[in-house]
């Protein structure tokens, strides 16, 4: 049966469909199979992060509006399998047919990532609605890891289990000279349990906007194997 994770944030540009594409391209990495679905209606970019853009022809709306069938829809990135968002919101999208949907791929993956727009308004309910567990997003400032609370807390109500965090863009420089909140601070304030760090990496940013693989001796590549191992049940001490 396949664990279904929300990955979320409070506030928008934090690295959120960055780390989803990255995190699940790390489990592939591991032998997995893992399924990655946008949930960001209108505003989907997981398509161009896992470089499948100009592949995209039916989204996850065209299989619960019956347009289409699960092979024509889901596309074979350089990670992960790929389901992208749908370009307009449609009443059928309800959190009953995205969890019958997500039950009907549970024979075929280990792992199903599912991409939540930021914030905590409609399209992150419907993104939850059917997860196992979560993952908030965070950079270390105050903005930031405040929103992310908010955002769990919303998972505990919602019932997502156990949420984890991840803080990303972590940069030790800017920590040392005050300028942003310090690893126990970023815990304290967001009130979930971190499962893994990724530092600033420039080499993550250029991949994410071009859609090419992240290469494996990147810093943040070797976070994303760090998390996905976590993920997989190993106990590994936090390293930055």
């Amino acid at each position: 049966m396949a664990k279904k994770i929300v990955v979320a944030s409070g506030k928008g540009g934090v690295g959120k469909s960055t780390l989803t594409a990255g995190l699940s391209s790390a489990l592939v990495g591991l032998g997995k199979h893992v399924l990655a679905i946008d949930c960001d209606i209108g505003l989907r970019s997981l398509d161009l992060m896992l470089g499948v853009r100009e592949q995209v022809v039916f989204d996850w709306g065209d299989l619960i509006l019956n347009r289409c069938e699960p092979q024509q829809a889901m596309l074979k990135s350089c990670g992960p399998i790929f389901l992208a968002a749908p370009l307009s919101y449609n009443e059928a999208f309800t959190c009953e047919n995205i969890k019958e949907m997500l039950q009907s791929f549970n024979d075929y993956f280990d792992y199903i990532f599912i991409d939540s727009p930021a914030g905590i308004s409609r399209g992150f309910r419907l993104a939850a609605c059917a997860a196992d567990t979560g993952l908030v997003i965070a950079t270390p400032d105050e903005v930031c890891v405040h929103s992310g609370a908010i955002a769990a807390n919303e998972m505990f109500d919602m019932g997502v289990q156990n949420p984890r965090l991840i803080i990303n863009r972590f940069n030790k420089k800017a920590v040392f000279k005050g300028r942003l909140l310090n690893i126990d601070d970023v815990i304290d304030v967001a009130g979930v349990q971190l499962i893994g760090i990724v530092p600033e990496d420039i080499e993550l940013s250029y991949c994410a906007s071009t859609g090419k693989p992240l290469p494996m001796t990147t810093p943040s590549a070797f976070a994303f194997n760090r998390i996905a191992r976590r993920l997989e049940g190993e106990n590994l001490p936090l390293k930055l």
